[in-house]
């Protein structure tokens, strides 16, 4: 239980930090709580909107953001395993999207991850270099479209770079404030 408050205390200190940073003009802020059987993340992130828009057409369009993450990974395991892995990530993201940016949206992203550790009880993930995917779906609402709702599925692994390759999935929920 200590570890699981001292790694929230880490991920919501990056969430302060780099909302503190005014010279970064983040866009938004989320968390992101996730689970694979025992397994489970918690995972703050930032995010930079693009200001380009294609495929503009009925109201919609495909825009995106930039999201620089932080995790932590914990692992209920036996003895002699290691329980806990930290993450940081970049992630490119697309959102099919309304032009208002309110309602629903469908999103995908690949990015890079850099772990911690290269084992997570019994996963094998031999480099610590990993590529983060995702596909997801979600709702934004309230005023000025700043509450953002979505669930996401996460494959991590690091594409057969090298062997063994176990890689990971996690189910998430992601709640996300957009500050414009």
């Amino acid at each position: 239980m200590r570890k699981a408050i001292r790694a929230a205390g880490r991920v919501l200190g990056l969430a302060a930090l780099l909302l503190s940073t005014p010279a970064l003009a983040v866009d938004g802020i989320a968390v992101e709580l996730g689970k694979e059987g025992g397994k489970e993340i918690l995972r703050a992130a930032a995010q930079w909107q693009w200001q380009k828009r294609w495929l503009v057409s009925g109201g919609r369009h495909v825009g995106g953001y930039w999201d620089v993450s932080l995790g932590h990974w914990r692992d209920d395991v036996q003895g002699g395993q290691n329980d806990s892995v930290s993450d940081f990530g970049l992630t490119p993201t697309l959102r099919w999207q309304a032009d208002n940016l309110q309602g629903f949206y469908v999103e995908g992203g690949i990015g890079a991850h850099y772990i911690s550790r290269t084992s997570l009880g019994s996963k094998r993930f031999s480099t610590r270099f990993q590529f983060g995917d995702h596909i997801g779906f979600g709702y934004r609402f309230g005023p000025g479209a700043a509450y953002d709702l979505g669930y996401r599925f996460q494959h991590m692994s690091n594409a057969d770079i090298k062997k063994p390759n176990d890689g990971i999935n996690f189910h998430q929920l992601r709640l996300q404030y957009w500050f414009r």
